[in-house]
């Protein structure tokens, strides 16, 4: 019988935008916490290699993958597969990502706006409509959904992206509110060290990270298992609902 603190022991974890980054970290250090995962992302060979190097790292671990494009007009045909194959979950992470919407707001259509928010913004609360369906009763079942710093401390060209970061605290309190018992919180992530920034080319990334690393208050840019434990802890505590949880290395109060 598991300790009192081993609480995801013998739990579900689903982790959408599992196969990299944070969400890659959630799912290695839910399976060190003795938990069953099963993740997920857009492509369908990303979602095969991350479970294959989970395998290999947790030989005993219950690992599972299927893949789910959120970008698509099909979002909740999509979505609704997906729980299908999953099944019954005890706890759903959502980390999954594309690429910025970094454009001047003059220059962004209806249609740039709406694109930028497709798998940020409304894939998480699709995400939340259907897998609330497919979650454990009670306060130890949870939602966890992923903003950015952004959201507090907007930069100039970032208004789309900031628009749809700060909308997911109110989802989050409002999700608490109406999926409760069931528990949903949000975690904002500051800088993190992901293939999120590989495109832009190994020197200027760099050069932004040592940029980072002088302004913030650790002086460190975090890695994804260390932003991972917000993750484990709002999974874990039954006590927590409707907040966001800040891993920013300190960046709002610089």
């Amino acid at each position: 019988m598991p300790g009192k603190y081993q609480k995801l022991v013998s739990k579900h974890v689903l982790v959408i935008g599992g196969s990299a980054g944070i969400g890659y970290g959630v799912a290695e250090a839910s399976l060190e916490s003795g938990a069953s995962v099963t993740i997920s992302s857009s492509s369908p060979d990303r979602v095969a290699k991350a479970v294959e190097k989970l395998q290999k790292s947790y030989p005993d671990g219950k690992i599972n993958g299927f893949p789910c494009d959120l970008s698509k007009p099909t979002l909740e045909a999509d979505v609704e597969k997906l729980f299908e194959q999953t099944g019954k979950v005890d706890h759903i992470v959502f980390t999954a990502g594309d690429a910025l919407a970094l454009l001047p707001l003059e220059n962004a259509s209806l249609e740039d706006m709406q694109k930028a928010g497709q798998v940020r913004f409304f894939g998480q609360l699709m995400v939340a409509k259907v897998g609330s369906r497919y979650l454990s009763e009670g306060p130890q079942a949870s939602i966890t959904l992923t903003t950015g710093a952004t959201a507090d401390k907007p930069m100039k060209g970032w208004s789309i992206v900031s628009s749809f970061a700060a909308g997911l605290h109110g989802m989050a309190r409002g999700l608490a509110v109406e999926i409760a018992p069931v528990r949903v919180n949000v975690v904002s992530p500051g800088p993190v060290k992901t293939e999120l920034w590989d495109g832009m080319g190994e020197e200027v990334k760099e050069k932004m990270f040592k940029e980072i690393e002088g302004n913030v208050l650790t002086k460190h840019v975090a890695l994804p298992e260390e932003v991972a434990e917000s993750y484990l802890w709002l999974m874990k505590d039954s006590n927590v609902t409707g907040t966001v949880v800040r891993s920013d290395s300190g960046s709002l109060l610089v």
